[in-house]
């Protein structure tokens, strides 16, 4: 106790010799509470999801505001273009963002991607095709957001009837008939797959993960190359027919002389209001090809969320991702922009059932097939469907235009 005492006089003595002498004593730090961690994040998205997404944003630093101080921040970022521009600098690039599932591979192998750990959790809780999409060689990479990324026919039920529109070629005569037209956007290769993709005729990526391999020229079997591309043109010879870009469909819906066309639910909202009770929807008609019908293909995906592996907060940018994709904000995403869900679900619900663009993704899902291919698929495939919806003005031998896509598809 003498000891004690002792030591606090000198104590008390020190300090007040300290302050008698002017200077100050620096208080020691308190240790106890520094505070909550400061979480700042970057989300990109597409400029149609501005609205839904900053509700979601809000809520969830409503959520979860006592566990950190958040600065999230939503960026217009378009998802076609995400892998480019987040390559260009990983560490500059958001912390959560949305992209096309075709460009998961090359997210993953270039290292913006880590495993996700709760990979049991999410294929539980999203569909099968879903889950596929964001796996690379058996490893989850991105969290399932839609289920939607596909195409199927809307038309208009004044002109078209449910048996006329099980064909191209019904399709077609009642388009004729009334002066009106179908589209197509035979511009894009996306949509022409549609034609090749039911024939056993082939296209895919390589082990490589990077060239294609592609058969569409091929000479022999039931159906060639050369019977796709005769199909294409007396298509394209009808005057029910009109090759044109979703905007120019969209366009036609609204002005009156477009009464049917391939395009996907980012449309359903606005046929709906144009068509009114006439609106319909269903999966893609059978075309006549080689003197049989053929179930139209189409290419499937979805949206996914990732998660930049440079994030400098790692937990929060995956729990962030796990609530926009969770069964209420995918709930609230259907509401709102009438995207179909990846959530199982939500997928069931009476709401997704009641949709007919939905309902006819769903039922096209069964002659459709998952975007993997790569970026020399694009180019000479347009350019050929493009002469194909000219009529051919060239005259050049189909077979070697068949052959010269097939060669540049195939480009290593």
């Amino acid at each position: 106790m003498r000891k004690r005492l002792i030591g606090l006089l000198f104590g008390i003595l020190g300090t007040a010799f300290v302050a008698g002498c002017g200077l100050t004593v620096e208080p020691e730090p308190d240790l106890g509470n520094p505070g909550p961690q400061k979480v700042e994040l970057v989300v990109w998205g597409a400029e149609e999801d501005a609205e839904l997404m900053e509700r979601i944003i809000r809520e969830f630093q409503t959520y979860y505001g006592g566990q950190a101080d958040f600065r999230i921040s939503f960026e217009v970022q378009g998802e076609s273009q995400c892998k480019d521009v987040l390559l260009g600098g990983l560490e500059d690039g958001a912390d959560v963002f949305t992209f096309a599932d075709d460009q998961l591979n090359a997210l993953a192998a270039a290292g913006a991607l880590d495993p996700i750990t709760d990979a049991d959790g999410i294929r539980d809780r999203n569909l099968p095709s879903t889950v596929e999409a964001a796996m690379v060689n058996n490893q989850l990479y991105a969290y399932p957001l839609t289920a939607d990324n596909g195409y199927f026919l809307y038309y208009n039920k004044q002109y078209i009837s449910e048996e006329q529109v099980k064909t191209l070629d019904g399709i077609l005569e009642a388009a004729a008939a009334s002066g009106k037209r179908f589209t197509m956007d035979w511009s894009s290769a996306w949509y022409v797959y549609s034609f090749f993709g039911n024939t056993g005729l082939q296209i895919g990526l390589n082990g490589d993960g990077i060239t294609n391999y592609c058969t569409w020229n091929q000479t022999d079997g039931d159906i060639r190359g050369l019977d796709v591309a005769k199909a294409m043109l007396r298509i394209a010879e009808n005057p029910g027919f009109s090759s044109c870009t979703d905007e120019e469909f969209l366009a036609g819906v609204k002005n009156g002389s477009v009464i049917a066309g391939v395009s996907g639910v980012w449309n359903s909202v606005a046929v709906k209001e144009a068509w009114g009770e006439n609106a319909g929807a269903a999966k893609l008609p059978t075309y006549t090809c080689n003197g049989r019908q053929v179930q139209m293909a189409s290419f499937s995906g979805c949206k996914l969320i990732g998660v930049n592996a440079y994030s400098e907060h790692p937990e929060w940018a995956a729990r962030l991702a796990e609530w926009i994709t969770d069964e209420d904000n995918q709930r609230l995403r259907f509401e709102m922009r009438g995207q179909g869900p990846s959530n199982i679900a939500v997928a069931d619900s009476a709401e997704i059932r009641q949709s007919p663009a939905i309902a006819a993704l769903l039922e096209q899902s069964e002659f459709s097939q998952l975007q993997r291919v790569g970026g020399k698929f694009w180019d000479p495939v347009a350019k050929f469907a493009q002469n194909m919806a000219a009529g051919n003005p060239s005259g050049q031998n189909l077979q070697e235009q068949l052959d010269e896509m097939a060669e540049n598809v195939s480009a290593r």
